[in-house]
């Protein structure tokens, strides 16, 4: 790590490691308990609130809101593990999901991303965000995938860097801090989290904890992965969201190469400015987005609905599966609706002849017969730009 290219001595300083091999290494200053903020920061910042508050608002007017959260949570763990290299498709998941086959590596990865989320909600309660739930949630997120060998659950005990050609922390385009130096750092974020009176608002301490968090880089593997999930359960927890329907990664992912920059500008020329409006008009056109997401939701649940009035039929339980899952099997009705299997394909099939799904067949015979909601489908692909209004670089 080049030391002369971090000049912003408010932010943290590149220090010598010292000794015959030494090396540059970050040490992040605590963060600043206030923040003046430049007018197109405060433009940004009243973008994403007024994106976040709808988002917010529908959320509480969904339905049920359950049904909606499992493509939130998959769109979320897709991104943010596509970032890191992960090749998944949405296909592939909500297929893992239906057949209850074992997954592939890459797909497991995803699905622990989203285990590591809803036990996170689910501690919430009991347990705030803290350094125990983040090692709580990294054991989850590595489980059995790629990293496993690189202490689950703990955090690091020796050095690590970000971007080296040779992998050597002297070649590194960034070096966290030390171990010693580390737990510091870490003791501070955390203090950071649960001030009583914080004097900025919700969203620039998301932006700001998310980037101490990655400066930290306080595990071997997963710290991207864990610092956006920081994101949504921190946002959740200080009631700005009703639920995790914030995807951010999918946003962060379309601007990969911007977000890494921005981060970095912050460590070695203290553009926190850039950061802030680039972290907000990424969170309002992701909140923006998943309105509209919400909005086409519900409108095919409502129509796929009214296609069953007057049949007395469980087939309408068949279509609220769907809003969780849009690929279905015999046996995942089966599972989750406690009918027959000649009861669950029935269901099926009078969805199919209503043009509600589409049956796709492997083998002779039906054997491994999926059932695709290509509608519902359609909506989760969607592309989504950012738009031009919410968006500064």
């Amino acid at each position: 790590m080049d030391q002369a290219r971090y000049q912003a001595h408010q932010w943290g300083r590149a220090v010598s490691t010292g000794g015959p091999h030494a090396y540059a290494a970050y040490v992040p200053a605590s963060l600043p308990q206030t923040l003046a903020l430049d007018p197109e920061t405060v433009q940004a910042l009243s973008h994403a609130d007024l994106a976040v508050g709808r988002l917010a608002g529908a959320g509480r007017l969904l339905p049920n809101p359950h049904l909606f959260l499992a493509s939130y949570l998959t769109e979320e763990a897709l991104a943010s593990s596509r970032m890191e290299g992960t090749q998944a498709s949405l296909s592939e998941l909500f297929d893992a999901a239906a057949l209850g086959e074992k997954p592939n590596d890459d797909v497991r990865e995803v699905q622990n991303y989203v285990q590591a989320l809803e036990h996170g909600l689910r501690r919430l309660p009991d347990l705030p965000l803290s350094k125990r739930l983040l090692c709580e949630m990294h054991a989850i997120l590595l489980d059995g995938v790629r990293g496993r060998e690189k202490t689950p659950g703990e955090f690091r005990r020796s050095q690590n860097w970000i971007g080296s050609p040779d992998n050597r922390p002297e070649t590194a385009l960034f070096v966290p801090p030390t171990v010693e130096h580390m737990w510091s750092a870490l003791d501070d974020w955390e203090r950071y989290i649960h001030q009583m009176t914080p004097a900025l608002p919700t969203l620039v301490r998301a932006a700001l904890l998310h980037y101490q968090f990655e400066t930290i880089h306080p595990f071997l593997d997963g710290n991207g992965r864990l610092g956006r999930l920081f994101i949504v359960l921190y946002l959740v927890e200080q009631e700005i969201l009703p639920a995790p329907l914030l995807p951010l990664s999918a946003q962060l992912e379309r601007t990969k190469d911007l977000y890494i920059d921005h981060l970095q500008g912050v460590r070695e020329r203290g553009d926190v400015q850039g950061w802030l409006r680039y972290f907000l008009g990424a969170v309002a056109a992701q909140a923006t987005r998943s309105v509209d997401r919400a909005e086409k939701l519900t409108d095919l649940r409502e129509r796929y609905r009214s296609c069953l009035h007057g049949r007395r039929s469980r087939a309408g339980e068949v279509v609220d599966l769907l809003f969780g899952n849009p690929v279905l099997t015999t046996r995942y009705v089966v599972t989750h609706l406690g009918v027959t299997p000649q009861g669950a394909t029935h269901l099926l099939r009078q969805l199919a002849e209503l043009k509600l799904l589409r049956e796709a067949s492997e083998g002779r015979r039906g054997v491994r017969a999926r059932w695709y909601a290509d509608e519902i489908m359609d909506v989760l692909r969607e592309p989504s730009e950012p738009a031009a209004s919410y968006w500064a670089g």
